[in-house]
């Protein structure tokens, strides 16, 4: 029975690090893919607000969750990721509400979900050498996903969304603080959660987001489009807990258009990050809380900082 045991366990290992291997090298091809190094504008979606089991989709019902996200850098790269010596410091924490309603209604075997999420961002921005120094609070774009699937199996989870970013958040070209982005959003959301034993005590999560931008109001700039993953490999502890590591990967994969366009629209940005995370439900509460720290490396032509992240997630 003990031998029936180990070969069992490292069985569940070797799973677990050839999902780690192809996540690494698939992550690595694409960077190489999508490689190009400016861009002047960045898309809507934060990667990092999901992380272990990110594609799983609980089951129906109504749940508000609220992604309390700060960011802070003093670290600005050039279109090689080398440091700009331009006095750079900034500091955005984000407190985005999210409204989730799972439905009962079945669509190609998946539960249909429509959701919208409500961002209150703080922003302070520096760059002595451009004598820049702004800060501001403020409502930004609002996201609204009015079709969503998800599905569950014996060993995997499931999910795809189509969803909009809404340029209501207040938009000044001339304030570096802006909650506000003045451009459209489409995106495009797949991903799977994938689990490594019968018990779904060991999992790995990978969640892709595209992101199609319109041009600026304000100005004659389209900003390229964006390709976004946040992957996520976890360990279930005493049924209520998970932790484990989390991650994520982003790209800008088309150049930035217009005539406003000032910088090298063949510079494309791109970063990575990598931190741990826990996770833990409390049934008595109906309430789900996780806390994650990523470190972000290998950035281009953008700022790379550090990402602290609370979840938590309220089911009625």
């Amino acid at each position: 029975m003990a031998r029936v045991n180990i070969e069992s366990e490292r069985k569940r290992w070797y799973l677990i690090m050839r999902f780690l291997k192809r996540l690494l090298i698939g992550a690595t091809l694409l960077g190489m893919f999508w490689r190009t190094g400016n861009a002047g504008e960045t898309g809507h979606y934060v990667s990092g607000v999901e992380g272990i089991k990110a594609a799983t989709v609980p089951g129906p019902g109504i749940y508000y969750r609220i992604y309390n996200v700060l960011y802070k850098a003093d670290r600005l790269t050039n279109d090689n990721g080398n440091e700009l010596d331009v006095g750079f410091d900034v500091t955005v924490f984000a407190s985005a509400h999210r409204f989730i309603w799972v439905t009962s209604i079945k669509f190609l075997g998946a539960d249909f979900t429509v959701d919208t999420t409500i961002p209150l961002i703080y922003t302070n921005i520096e760059i002595d050498s451009a004598g820049i120094s702004d800060n501001k609070f403020g409502l930004g774009d609002i996201c609204v996903e009015p079709f969503a699937l998800s599905w569950h199996g014996g060993r995997y989870d499931a999910c795809f969304g189509l969803a909009a970013y809404l340029p209501v958040g207040k938009y000044d070209k001339n304030k570096a603080a802006s909650p506000g982005k003045d451009f459209w959003t489409g995106m495009l959301t797949l991903g799977g959660t994938y689990y490594f034993d019968l018990q779904k005590t060991w999992s790995g999560s990978i969640l892709s987001r595209f992101e199609i931008h319109s041009e600026k109001s304000k100005s004659d700039v389209k900003p390229g489009n964006d390709f976004h993953f946040e992957w996520g490999i976890g360990k279930t502890l005493a049924k209520h807990w998970d932790v484990g590591l989390a991650g994520y990967c982003q790209w800008q994969v088309t150049d930035d258009g217009g005539s406003d366009v000032s910088w090298d629209k063949s510079v494309h940005d791109r970063v990575w990050a990598i931190g741990p995370e826990v996770s833990a439900f409390l049934p008595g509460l109906g309430l789900g809380i996780s806390l994650k720290g990523l470190r972000e490396f290998g950035a281009v032509d953008r700022s790379e900082g550090y990402v602290i992240n609370l979840n938590l997630t309220k089911i009625y």
